[in-house]
């Protein structure tokens, strides 16, 4: 979407500067992220937190940063940078470099923001930074701090997904608003490693087909950008429970609300692309019942999985899709997680928008994030670096939303229009 000219000039007074850990960590310890992790590395989560005066009222820019401190010494691998093995697979390097600190202020009221709701200028509230060019000086992490006109206040959180997914990043804010309520977060979580000896096969790789929830890329190099053939957009609406209630009766009170609304979406884009290049496959994200095994560790778990449709989904009643993404989904994680070992994880691939992607994010804690005992009234999630397909989030409502859900579309910025005219159609939106 093309950028508002009320963008101008609305953030100011803008600041930079660095935080890291408390105590410096063993100059010989890296973390080699995983296989599904590096598969994770083209995309990017962006997250804001608004809250009301009362979080950061009277505080200083030092005191917010005090218990950061403390907080990146628990997860030394966040304030890490990149590094190369001889394979030419990409390992951490748990240097200290710490995390980007953003400081900015806005020239509208909290309240005059959240009723614009504009997914364009919402991207001014978080860095849209990625890793690389440079590996070495590329920070993984960017916090922005956004002061509004009324005294309220918005955090921004840019995070590399080769971290971790949606929940992990929910938890990894959570940790410091308990360690700003007074809580011990305990030792720093033993993440690191002593960088394993890198074997450089000289046998030609073997053949292989790539799993069909990803999709392989020309090499990116050093700069982890999605290539992509369109522009990519998020476009926001809520989802409110009269507007839930209405699509449960349409598509069967059995199925859940993500279900019900992804049933939808996936017709509604049908519908746009037309039979031709209508999405017969889509992939499916949503939180791993296991999870992370130890508290607060960080980490790609979320289930990925695809779903066939053997039939026209512009046909297709809604019921139909929703009862084939419950009970058809396929778990792809331990294809991708060959896919990227065969390939020494040096292979470039996108997950989200390889194929029409929806990221169930309900389970996310986003609202559990809680500073100085106030938790933010709104929290909005989206995705850069997804593929042409798109994606859709279905995040939480706000804690006032009475059982609604917020919904993040990512697509092709030729659609958006159309969509929003199909949404309106199905009464998914006013």
């Amino acid at each position: 979407m093309v950028s508002s000219p009320m963008s101008e000039g609305l953030i100011y007074d803008k600041k930079l500067s660095s935080v890291g850990p408390a105590y410096a960590t063993d100059p010989d310890l890296v973390y080699e992220p995983r296989n599904l992790d590096l598969a994770m590395k083209l995309h990017f989560l962006r997250g804001i937190y608004y809250f009301e005066r009362q979080a950061f009222e009277g505080l200083t820019i030092l005191a917010i940063k005090e218990p950061m401190f403390d907080w990146l010494n628990k997860y030394p691998v966040t304030s890490g940078r990149f590094r190369r093995a001889e394979s030419g697979r990409a390992y951490i390097k748990c240097n200290d470099c710490g995390v980007r600190f953003l400081e900015a202020k806005c020239d509208k009221t909290l309240e005059e923001w959240l009723e614009i709701r504009d997914a364009s200028l919402e991207k001014l509230l978080v860095s849209n930074q990625i890793i690389g060019p440079e590996l070495g000086f590329s920070p993984l992490i960017f916090i922005q701090l956004t002061k509004f006109k009324c005294g309220g206040t918005s955090l921004g959180l840019s995070w590399a997904h080769v971290l971790g997914d949606a929940f992990s990043a929910a938890e990894f804010l959570s940790m410091l608003g308990r360690l700003v309520a007074g809580q011990d977060l305990g030792p720093p979580f033993d993440l690191a490693q002593s960088l394993t000896k890198s074997v450089i096969s000289h046998d030609p790789p073997k053949v292989a087909e790539d799993p069909i929830a990803v999709k392989r890329v020309e090499p990116v190099g050093d700069n982890w950008l999605t290539p992509t053939k369109f522009k990519v957009e998020p476009f926001y609406f809520d989802v409110t429970a009269t507007h839930l209630a209405h699509l449960q009766s349409k598509v069967g009170p059995k199925f859940g609300p993500f279900e019900a609304i992804s049933a939808i979406i996936w017709k509604c884009i049908a519908k746009i692309r037309g039979k031709e290049m209508e999405s017969n496959v889509v992939t499916i994200c949503k939180k791993s019942e296991e999870g992370n095994k130890v508290y607060g560790m960080l980490g790609n778990t979320q289930v990925v999985s695809v779903v066939k449709a053997d039939f026209p989904i512009v046909d297709a009643e809604p019921s139909v899709l929703a009862k084939l993404m419950r009970e058809e989904a396929f778990d792809m994680r331990d294809k991708i997680d060959e896919a990227m070992a065969r390939e020494n994880g040096v292979v470039d691939y996108v997950i989200y928008g390889a194929n029409m992607t929806f990221v169930n994010l309900e389970d996310a804690k986003f609202y559990d994030f809680e500073y100085r005992g106030q938790k933010p009234v709104r929290v909005s999630y989206w995705v850069d670096g997804v593929g042409d397909e798109g994606a859709v989030l279905v995040l939480p409502g706000t804690n006032e939303g009475g059982g609604g859900r917020a919904v993040v579309a990512i697509l092709p910025e030729e659609e958006i229009v159309r969509f929003e005219a199909e949404l309106k159609r199905e009464r998914l939106i006013a």
